[in-house]
């Protein structure tokens, strides 16, 4: 991905996800994803430099409807047209924020396999927050990478290119002796903002959620805490050097997300 925090058609810039068990969520993500010498996030789960990029709230009646699934933000040009389309295209709508003149902010939507996702108009350059200029200058705590992973990734592709407006970018794979293509989610300024993959080959078994991958300091170390604080490790996945490169993990109220070495 581009840099994370620019403004575009396509980008994520941000995700949230409300929570039983809210206080337990708040000590493993912060033990969990603040891991190295320099660590990319801050104990309240905002990135080094102040910037907030996830949040983790508290389940309530209020957000009884949400799945319990990390939603990324994905910005459009119309969140209107988008919502229509959706729905044309046999998703459906969970909340649709509107203003007192009934125009669209936001709204949270499901894909036809079940998988959320939030979408918010392109945030101007001007509207993005401020971060902390006494923080760290080195890397950042972002959303690395999102992909979503399906039974029929090509119909999961044409469905977010319709909605959202990505384009897409053929990604040559192989199972076995077996080639095939998974799909690179290409934003307003033709880089690639997300993946959908196929269930197969190295992909095998994994769930069909937006998946958000978080960087962290020390990878190994993040999978240590995430067993220690009543998570579990999917799937992990070693470089030739044999380090870890990323894995795949389920928090202790069963949200799956992926971390990588940051």
């Amino acid at each position: 991905m581009t840099d994370p925090f620019i403004p575009r058609v396509g980008g994520v810039l941000s995700a949230d996800i409300a929570v039983p068990d809210h206080e337990r969520e708040v000590r493993f993500y912060s033990r969990v994803l603040t891991t190295g010498e320099n660590p990319l996030w801050r104990d309240d789960l905002m990135n080094n430099r102040g910037m907030p990029v996830i949040g983790l709230g508290a389940y309530s009646e209020e957000y009884g409807d949400l799945p319990l699934q990390w939603m990324p933000h994905i910005q459009v040009e119309d969140v209107a047209a988008c919502v229509a389309r959706v729905l044309e295209r046999g998703g459906s709508e969970v909340m649709h924020a509107k203003d007192d003149d009934g125009a669209s902010q936001w709204a949270v939507l499901l894909d036809p396999n079940g998988a959320a996702f939030g979408v918010m108009p392109v945030v101007s350059v001007d509207a993005m927050p401020p971060t902390d200029p006494s923080a760290s200058s080195g890397p950042v705590g972002c959303i690395s990478w999102l992909d979503l992973t399906v039974a029929d990734a090509s119909t999961t592709r044409d469905f977010y290119q319709h909605v959202v407006g990505w384009e897409v970018q053929d990604v040559a794979m192989r199972d076995g002796e077996e080639s095939y293509a998974d799909y690179n989610m290409l934003g307003g300024d033709g880089s690639p903002a997300a993946g959908v993959c196929h269930a197969r080959g190295g992909n095998l078994g994994l769930p069909s959620v937006w998946l958000l991958y978080l960087p962290v300091g020390d990878l190994a170390e993040s999978l240590r805490r995430v067993e220690e604080e009543g998570g579990s490790v999917v799937k992990a996945s070693r470089g030739k050097d044999g380090e870890y490169s990323w894995a795949v993990i389920e928090d202790p109220v069963g949200v799956h997300l992926a971390l990588m070495a940051g």
